[in-house]
C-alpha cells in the first residue's frame, strides 16, 4: 500500500489471521485512520 507523501516501512506478521489490536497499531504506525486503511483496501 502506498500514502501518497509518507514514507514508512512496516514488518506485518505472516499469520492467517491478525489480532485486532496488532492490526491497529499497524495502522497508526502508517499514519493512517482505520477509515483510510479501509478504503485502500
Amino acid at each position: 500500500m502506498v500514502k501518497p507523501g509518507s514514507v514508512v516501512t512496516l514488518s506485518v506478521p505472516r499469520h492467517k489471521e491478525l489480532d485486532r489490536g496488532t492490526l491497529r497499531k499497524l495502522i497508526k504506525l502508517a499514519g493512517l485512520t482505520v477509515d483510510e486503511f479501509v478504503e485502500l483496501l
